[in-house]
């Protein structure tokens, strides 16, 4: 009788590990090239360059001169500026509440499957398919109060009398008419990512706690939400970035007013460069803003992610 020893695989000489694993890394390196190329080319060139833009006094047509720090210290005593920072920063807080409330409501609601169920998702999803500026068109046409059919249904409702001027009458009503646009927008877009978190929670949890007696509000305060943390993560840090850097809706549908109530900070920069002609005053609130934005961004991922 034979017995037949299976071969032992063939094992690499010491002196070969290393350079195999020099191999790998330069084949990684290899591989991430391209990605590293467009970054620094499409990235870091531009930040580079408005951070040296942020020290010159730069012309939209001239020869830029050197005039650090006057383009950061100018800016103390733009009141606009003051004006932009705390309606951004107002308009932040309330749609980052609303659309988030709104967005996380609707995926509970679809969460489970059934009769209608993939018709509503579809549904609540369409609005994420049109264009953010074509949708601004679209708010700007419906709200119209010389040709938008909104102010004629709610007239024959007996909900309005006269026309109202949605987008520049006053300030809430411009305001307001921008957050309507926003959620409307971006509701079922949040929606399928905050759904996706919430399917990728195992069954079997859920089940092991309504045997323990736990009620509907104690399984999505002790289950769902520290199950959706990284999610919720991702979610907040989208709607916190896109609404401190908001342009299309306020560009098209109030145009910043009624009296610069609705402008942005993004509308403030591009009005610096292209109205003011004023590049280097442009970058210069351009680099306050992404650190602005690098810090919020960081706080709120630090406290999101924390566990308890």
């Amino acid at each position: 009788m034979t017995l037949l020893v299976p071969a032992r695989p063939a094992v690499a000489p010491p002196a070969a590990r290393p350079r195999r694993r020099r191999t790998r890394q330069w084949a990684g390196a290899l591989y991430a090239a391209p990605t590293a190329f467009m970054v620094g080319l499409f990235f870091l060139v531009p930040l580079g360059l408005v951070a040296w833009m942020s020290l010159h006094h730069w012309p939209l047509l001239g020869v830029p001169e050197l005039n650090a720090p006057e383009n950061y210290a100018g800016l103390a005593d733009d009141e606009l500026l003051g004006t932009a920072v705390w309606f951004t920063l107002k308009y932040t807080v309330i749609v980052t509440i609303l659309l988030f409330a709104l967005s996380f409501g609707l995926a509970l609601l679809v969460q489970h499957p059934g009769r209608g169920i993939g018709l509503l998702r579809t549904a609540y999803f369409i609005p994420a398919g049109v264009g953010f500026a074509s949708a601004s068109l679209l708010f700007l046409g419906l709200l119209s109060d010389e040709i938008g059919p909104v102010n004629r249904i709610l007239e024959s409702l007996g909900l309005l009398h006269g026309y109202v001027s949605w987008t520049s009458g006053s300030p809430g009503s411009a305001l307001g008419s921008a957050v309507g646009l926003v959620l409307w927008r971006f509701a079922g877009f949040n929606m399928l990512i905050l759904l996706t978190g919430l399917q990728a929670i195992p069954v079997e949890v859920y089940e092991a706690a309504r045997l323990d007696g736990a009620t509907r509000w104690q399984l999505f305060r002790r289950i769902t939400v520290p199950l959706m943390r990284p999610t919720i993560a991702l979610v907040l840090t989208m709607m916190v970035t896109g609404s401190l850097l908001a342009f299309d809706q306020f560009w098209i549908l109030t145009r910043g007013g009624p009296d610069n109530s609705t402008t942005s900070l993004v509308m403030l920069i591009y009005r610096k460069a292209f109205i003011e002609l004023d590049l280097g005053s442009a970058a210069a609130v351009s680099v306050l803003l992404l650190a602005g934005l690098v810090v919020v961004n960081v706080v709120q991922l630090a406290v999101l992610r924390r566990r308890g």
